[in-house]
């Protein structure tokens, strides 16, 4: 109880510090200058590599249309304090909300809420697209499962028993990545998904389940990673018990790359979460302009191989 409410109040004070800070940068502007728009940007984990590249992008953006950015998240994915967030910053009257979108009963009447008081709110990453939000910018997720399905199958020549670690059962592009991936595979009869265990996105989780899966499951020959800790986790547990399987990740971080150039990561599903942040705030800027803008805008996903890192082919790494 105590923790919990530690966590709250220093989300409290970051929060009030950044808004106060916001307001020094208007007291500084002249009265003919126009006002400066105050964006949001509210990760799934604050410090998740993954959603630091998403800020990047989101920071360049601003730092280029001259608008302030806050960035704020749960220290750990927890939807409720994401959810909180959002309300906080609803109630501190911000420009405009960029997040990442829920499957959640309780996420559709926040942004509901945020549209109410006039804030417009872009989903990134993860779309929910009842919630009221004006646009979704991010990887078409059921695509990308897609891919590392088919990937799987030319790897293997339609063989395997496979694992799957996904970040949440109940994050929509998680959902929508399992799925992508179960379709690409559904009409091979020698490929089968043995066990499927949730991580809560946590790197450490991932590789307990990993080895759990393993342990009770030892015809098991690949491994999916649906989130980019999930791979990591995976890869770190297969190497730290000297055991061998195919493995299918994530994203392009640092170590993930290593883990590819060392052959213990077969293929990584590499997205553009700089691109995310990037499109996001550019998209907003033009909606609070009166701009039309498109509602769905994708980036793009490819397979990165041991062979495309040798041949210095993709963007890979931030």
């Amino acid at each position: 109880m105590l923790l919990l409410l530690s966590i709250s109040l220093c989300f409290t004070g970051v929060f009030t510090g950044k808004v106060l800070y916001y307001d020094h940068l208007l007291a500084e502007r002249k009265p003919a200058q126009k006002p400066l728009l105050h964006l949001v940007l509210i990760s799934e984990e604050l410090d998740n590599p993954y959603w630091r590249e998403i800020e990047k992008g989101a920071q360049r953006a601003a730092a280029e249309e001259g608008i302030a950015l806050e960035y704020l998240g749960p220290v750990q994915a927890d939807k409720r304090e994401q959810i909180r967030i959002i309300d906080k910053a609803i109630a501190s009257k911000v420009d405009g909300i960029l997040t990442q979108g829920l499957n959640d009963k309780e996420f559709n009447p926040i942004i509901a809420e945020a549209v109410k008081q006039g804030i417009p709110v872009i989903t990134i990453d993860s779309d929910a697209p009842s919630s009221g939000r004006i646009a979704y910018v991010g990887t078409d997720n059921y695509v990308a499962g897609y891919l590392a399905g088919t990937t799987l199958v030319q790897q293997s020549k339609g063989v395997g028993q496979v694992g799957i670690v996904t970040g949440s059962f109940t994050s929509t592009n998680q959902q929508q990545r399992v799925k992508g991936f179960m379709d690409a595979i559904d009409g091979e009869s020698g490929i089968h998904v043995v066990q499927i265990e949730e991580s809560n996105i946590n790197r450490i989780q991932s590789e307990v389940i990993a080895f759990k899966i393993m342990n009770q499951h030892p015809e098991i020959d690949t491994f999916l990673g649906t989130s980019s800790l999930d791979g990591l986790g995976i890869a770190q547990m297969l190497k730290g018990k000297n055991q061998q399987a195919r493995i299918i990740a994530f994203d392009d971080l640092p170590e993930t790359l290593e883990f590819i150039e060392e052959g213990i990561i077969d293929a990584s599903i590499v997205q553009q979460p700089y691109m995310m942040g990037r499109k996001s705030v550019e998209l907003m800027v033009d909606y609070l302009a009166g701009k039309k803008i498109v509602t769905i805008f994708n980036t793009d996903a490819n397979v990165v191989r041991k062979e495309e890192i040798s041949r210095g082919k993709g963007d890979f790494g931030p």
